[in-house]
């Protein structure tokens, strides 16, 4: 598909303009194909360390006009393959693009460029009294938050980083520099460019600014914990709390594998049962009441207490276990490779799909802990297995599918934050039908010469 003579010639062009900025050491050719997904890596031919938005569009000027495949590598923590090089190129590095431009605290945003990771951010905004909620766990680079459109714990409070973007300067595949917005929290000015880029993947053009939604830190924070006897109980008290209306800022689902994993793992003494983690987001008032609502409806599902605490110290420790969850889940089974999924169905499917998850897993043998962000819907699952069990890979694989089709078949979703990358090609289809081709159409408008990280998202 894409020549390998015109990929050396845009290497030797870049090599010119970037000398030592470009590598084709195979070590960095790894790193930038790496993946903590069982998917294999596909490397890149070089690798260029990018400074500003005009080395990005001067690097994009030189492979279009050379025919080779471009990937933006931001922290490399995707989970669907997005960073893979399916046909070789340019792998550009946006770790150096990392700095906070403007903090606007009056109109509670900032300026950002894509390799500022959540955490960079949150940390420099802690003395304003502001901070960037989005939290997919790991600490991932904004750029490739917005380019996978992630979300994560906060969601249900605070919404996915669709909701919490405000502008994009976008390097198209020619190399031009183009704004999707403004600062202002709304317009109705034509096309909302700004969303199609979020989740695109880096496969119409690379995100080289993000205009960012701020929000106060509360004033007070409390946490808490609930087990529960079955997965569907915990999962019908989400439900019930969820149309209620009770402000939650977090509720996260642990299934007992996972709590027996982070027990081990982080040194906790959790009931080894499906258990919910809540975090509540308000004035010590209504934090308190919204704590004791939660705690009527979970008694209507448990026999288990709710136990909730404002403490800093205690809720951290309860966050970092569940954000070390990926990890914890590995130790159950020392060298086994992953497959970690997700899907998303409507709030009143959640029980039963997580219910049918369940025992589909257990009917074929496949050990894989469940976690799920499921005040919205969405739960995932980390299939297990060594590298040599070829029999329960394609397990997982038929596993896959069928996870895929039965929330697609409930109305919801192959994919709520990973994105489709390589990994879910195989169910866009089945999702959005006809609309495909319109997406495909947008692509090859914008990318006539298909440079921008070729082989995401559409099947060949």
């Amino acid at each position: 598909m894409f020549d390998k003579q015109n990929i050396s010639d845009a290497i030797s062009v870049l090599k010119q303009q970037f000398g030592e900025r470009l590598t084709e050491a195979t070590s960095v050719r790894q790193h930038h194909a790496q993946s903590t997904t069982r998917m294999a890596q596909q490397l890149p031919d070089a690798v260029v360390f990018a400074h500003s938005s005009q080395d990005v569009s001067d690097i994009l000027k030189i492979c279009n006009r050379h025919k080779c495949p471009v990937i933006a590598f931001g922290i490399g923590s995707s989970l669907e393959g997005h960073v893979n090089a399916a046909h070789g190129g340019i792998s550009i590095d946006m770790n150096n693009m990392n700095s906070i431009l403007q903090v606007n605290n009056e109109d509670l945003d900032a300026v950002i460029q894509p390799g500022v990771t959540r955490e960079q951010l949150n940390e420099y905004l802690r003395d304003s009294g502001l901070f960037f909620p989005i939290d997919p766990g790991a600490n991932a680079s904004l750029g490739g938050m917005a380019a996978t459109r992630a979300s994560g714990t906060n969601a249900v409070r605070y919404g996915t980083m669709k909701d919490n973007i405000l502008a994009l300067e976008v390097v198209m595949p020619d190399g031009r520099i183009i704004r999707t917005g403004t600062r202002a929290r709304k317009s109705s000015a034509g096309y909302d460019m700004t969303r199609l880029f979020i989740g695109s993947e880096g496969t119409l053009g690379i995100i080289t600014e993000l205009t960012v939604k701020l929000h106060g830190i509360p004033e007070k924070i409390a946490g808490g914990i609930c087990s529960f006897p079955t997965i569907k109980a915990a999962c019908d008290a989400v439900i019930s709390v969820i149309q209620f209306g009770i402000p939650v800022a977090r509720i996260e689902l642990l299934d007992a594998l996972q709590v027996k994993a982070c027990n081990g793992y982080s040194g906790l003494t959790l009931p080894e049962e499906p258990l919910l983690l809540i975090e509540f987001h308000g004035t010590e008032a209504s934090v308190a009441e919204q704590a004791e609502s939660f705690g009527g409806i979970a008694s209507e599902h448990t026999e288990s207490e709710f136990v909730w605490t404002t403490n800093t110290e205690e809720r951290s420790k309860l966050w970092k276990a569940r954000h070390d969850a990926y990890w914890a889940s590995m130790s159950l089974m020392p060298g086994a490779v992953s497959v970690s999924t997700d899907v998303c169905v409507p709030i009143s499917r959640l029980a039963e799909c997580v219910e049918l998850t369940r025992i589909d897993m257990e009917e074929h043998g496949i050990m894989s802990p469940m976690v799920g962000h499921v005040g919205d819907g969405n739960f995932h699952c980390l299939p297990l297995t060594m590298p040599d069990d070829d029999k329960m890979q394609q397990a997982i694989t038929d596993f896959s599918k069928r996870l895929s089709k039965r929330a697609i078949d409930m109305g919801g979703t192959c994919t709520g934050e990973h994105g489709i990358g390589q990994g879910k090609q195989a169910y866009l289809l089945d999702e959005l039908g006809d609309t495909v081709d319109f997406m495909r159409q947008i692509k090859t408008s914008f990318d006539p010469n298909n440079i921008m990280n070729p082989g995401k998202i559409f099947l060949s």
